[in-house]
């Protein structure tokens, strides 16, 4: 009988209300430790292809830019690239350069995109 006696204490203890509430107060702790690990896990997995994309963005430049020295490297790219830069050409070869006149009054500049400009210069 005794030991039936202390079974119901233990009983009675562990269904009090204290006891509940504590338990209760441990689960919700545990929940909002594992909502926090879940949105750190979907931050740090956005983080990775953040950085994932930035890895191929460079792997990209690294590849132009060992294209580009290859290509220095040549003659035909060294003479290329001083075109480019300083405009000049090979002998025998013209060059035309374009300058705008910045003396044209305003009203005989032309705007191609204006709507109805045909008409408008064609009553002047």
């Amino acid at each position: 009988m005794r030991n039936f006696q202390e079974k119901r204490r233990i009983r009675h203890i562990m269904q009090s209300r204290l006891i509940l509430v504590f338990l209760g107060v441990i689960i919700l702790v545990f929940a909002w430790s594992v909502i926090q690990l879940v949105s750190k896990a979907e931050e740090t997995a956005k983080n990775k292809n953040i950085a994932e994309d930035k890895i191929a963005e460079l792997q990209k430049g690294k590849e132009k830019l060992s294209s580009d020295i290859a290509k220095f490297q040549t003659e035909k790219g060294i003479e290329e690239n001083i075109r480019e830069k300083f405009g000049l050409a090979k002998e025998g070869e013209n060059m035309i350069v374009i300058i705008e006149d910045k003396n044209l009054p305003e009203k005989e500049k032309i705007e191609p995109n204006a709507p109805f400009s045909f008409f408008r210069n064609l009553f002047k």
